[in-house]
């Protein structure tokens, strides 16, 4: 098995490059060494890792570190949990926020995901994401990230509560 982790989630290292790739050495695919082939690829496109952000990923392994993850996971997770709360109540389908810091609801009323997008900042004075910002599979859904303290989060969820309740 290959096993691919970014720093971006885990971290917050989004943007940094920071991450690992592990391929055992042994592993081949059509007589190919597949550890071989990505090693070609990697030393001949890829510069690496900066050294601070090298420092970064290593403190995020340390016992310290790890605990700081766990509690910064469990927050957002929680803030999750609040919207979908919200959107259980609501009985808007979504998906996410159970392993993923997103939600994703379908765009109610039949509304366009940047029609959604206008209608919340208009009336409730929220922002999320348009689901066709990420191609056309994201037309009809909205994306909210639990990214964001836990006030604004509860706050956000009243005011989309209070207008599509």
């Amino acid at each position: 098995a290959i096993e691919l982790c970014s720093m971006s989630k885990t971290a917050g290292f989004t943007g940094t490059r920071g991450g690992y790739t592990v391929i055992p050495k042994e592993l081949e695919r059509d007589g190919h060494n597949i550890y071989k082939l990505w090693y070609r690829r990697l030393s001949t496109k890829y510069n690496g890792v900066s050294w601070p952000v090298q420092c970064a990923i290593a403190a995020v392994f340390s016992e310290d570190g790890l605990k700081e993850i766990d509690e910064n996971i469990n927050y957002y997770r929680n803030n999750a949990k609040v919207i979908m709360e919200t959107f259980d109540r609501l009985g808007i389908f979504y998906t996410g926020g159970k392993n993923s810091p997103y939600v994703w609801i379908k765009c109610p009323n039949g509304m366009g995901s940047w029609e959604f997008f206008d209608y919340l900042l208009e009336n409730a004075q929220v922002v999320g994401t348009p689901g066709e910002g990420f191609g056309d599979c994201g037309k009809g859904f909205f994306r909210f990230t639990s990214f964001s303290s836990y006030e604004n989060t509860v706050e956000a969820m009243k005011r989309i509560e209070a207008l599509l309740g």
